[in-house]
């Protein structure tokens, strides 16, 4: 081995143990699926509901739910993948299906971001971090881009980690018909 390769291996090397472990774990999620969904009381906004102020977990009890974590309001892929999800909103609502989004914004950004893009579903804000770091999707300063689909008991059952908002909507929408079919 070239003494010049030697140095470039030695250090790759050493750098994983130089590397937070949080960070050189990063992309892997513990929440398994068949897990009770961790539970959440978060402040948020919903146009259909303004005068709720809070939403927990409970709230959606008896009722599928895309719980969606998100890095910032009026981003790119942001705003893509929240219009996404409201195109097929009514779809949604009629496999009984709510749709809720989690990011750090302030319920204030959130009100305007929903106004901004006509979204007609629920926004949380988690700006402590505190439920995004129970849900594996926190990577500082921001919520990370993955999506939990939680069956009506509160149970994980599929889980999209590292999303890419294009198609996910629609992904999301496939998922549920089939977890539908084998909760039936």
């Amino acid at each position: 081995m070239k003494r010049i390769e030697f140095i470039k291996s030695f250090i790759l090397f050493s750098s994983i143990f130089f590397i937070k472990p949080s960070r050189l774990f990063a992309s892997i999620n513990s929440l398994s699926i068949g897990n009770k969904a961790p539970s959440f009381l978060l402040k948020g906004y919903n146009k259909n509901n303004p005068n709720q102020k809070q939403w927990s977990l409970d709230d959606f009890s008896g009722k599928w739910l895309i719980l969606y974590f998100f890095p910032k309001d009026f981003s790119s892929g942001c705003t893509l993948e929240a219009k996404n999800f409201q195109d097929k909103l009514s779809i949604y609502n009629k496999l009984n299906a709510s749709i809720v989004g989690i990011s750090a914004d302030s319920e204030e950004e959130h009100e305007s971001f929903c106004t901004s893009a006509k979204l007609g579903y629920t926004l949380l804000s988690d700006a402590n971090s505190e439920i995004s770091k129970l849900y594996d999707s926190w990577l500082d300063p921001y919520s990370k881009r993955n999506t939990f689909l939680i069956n009506p008991e509160g149970i994980i059952v599929y889980k999209w980690i590292g999303v890419r908002p294009l198609d996910h909507a629609q992904e999301v929408l496939e998922e549920l018909t089939k977890q539908q079919k084998l909760y039936a």
